[in-house]
């Protein structure tokens, strides 16, 4: 009997833990954070007695207040962050977690981080995840009237930095692709081209990696970014493939120096408006099967930047 009731409670928290990891992430905003966010929700998961009517709800509520108490020591670190912050790339079909789709986008999750912890999660799991306010409210600790206030005020918020609509694939991928090309070149008419006029470019190296400290706003200033890097390092850099990145096209390569790198492109009215760029490696862990998957001598070690000699072709070159 014992051992039906522990089948059935890991029946249930699997047939959850996408969507469980998916919201810790949106909270958190790191993919190792969310992992151990849910691993930490089983356990507590486990350890509960008694009949469980609502597994949904009861885990929902659990990753919620876990992510609440990490939240805190999150918003310190990050206040001491080397850099412009930016959100583990989340990239479609490499993460599991990107296959649940919704339409959160980096630019959103930036947006969200300037709300509070409270208005943060009853606007995802209120606005995103479909909880009703009652729920909402017995996960928060609030009555039904503060919550429906907390999720308004953060949708106020976050508002501007919704996607209007979609990028088509096919565009999606003519971007991303003709954008690459440009910044690779230097090529002034091209960027010209692609970017608006007001464009600003995240550049997340964490200290880690090579990478501008503050956010760069003007397409004569990112023009010129762009020039200078071909000048001063001419090797060209390799892309390794296009994704999705949390909602937004882009791509995964390896630019120069060897560093891995991810870029992801929000467009709008037909014009980049912003470049989100993390190369921070202990970011990038999770894409350890991409650069597997590629050969060449320019791939890096996910964790360090270095070239690894597991690497087809990458000995002995």
């Amino acid at each position: 009997m014992a051992e039906r009731v522990i089948d059935q409670r890991v029946v249930a928290f699997e047939a959850e833990r996408k969507r469980l990891a998916r919201l810790a992430y949106r909270m958190l905003g790191s993919l190792s954070e969310a992992e151990d966010t849910v691993q930490d929700a089983w356990l507590r998961w486990e350890r509960a007695g008694g009949v469980i009517e609502s597994p949904a709800a009861y885990l929902t509520r659990i990753v919620t207040r876990l992510c609440l108490d990490r939240l805190k020591s999150a918003r310190a670190m990050r206040e001491r962050y080397i850099g412009p912050w930016l959100p583990d790339p989340l990239v479609g079909t490499v993460d599991p977690v990107a296959t649940i789709a919704d339409d959160i986008t980096v630019t959103l999750m930036l947006a969200m981080e300037r709300l509070s912890p409270l208005e943060r999660a009853a606007f995802l799991l209120h606005d995103v995840f479909d909880v009703s306010l009652g729920d909402v409210a017995i996960t928060l600790g609030r009555d039904p009237a503060a919550v429906r206030q907390l999720a308004s005020r953060a949708r106020r918020h976050v508002q501007a930095a919704r996607p209007r609509y979609a990028v088509a694939t096919a565009e999606a991928e003519r971007i991303s692709h003709a954008f690459f090309a440009a910044a690779r070149d230097g090529d002034t008419a091209a960027l010209s081209t692609l970017l608006a006029e007001d464009v600003a470019i995240h550049a997340d190296g964490g200290g880690k990696v090579l990478a501008f400290r503050n956010v760069l706003h003007g397409i004569d200033r990112a023009v010129r970014l762009f020039v200078a890097q071909k000048r001063k390092r001419p090797e060209a850099p390799r892309l390794l493939r296009t994704a999705t990145i949390d909602g937004l096209p882009g791509y995964i390569s390896i630019e120069r120096g060897g560093i891995l790198q991810t870029t992801a492109l929000d467009v709008r009215d037909g014009k980049i408006a912003t470049i989100y760029i993390v190369r921070n490696p202990d970011k990038l862990t999770h894409l350890a099967s991409v650069i597997a998957s590629t050969s060449g001598p320019h791939a890096p070690e996910p964790a360090t930047g270095r070239v690894p000699d597991w690497l087809p072709h990458a000995a002995g070159r």
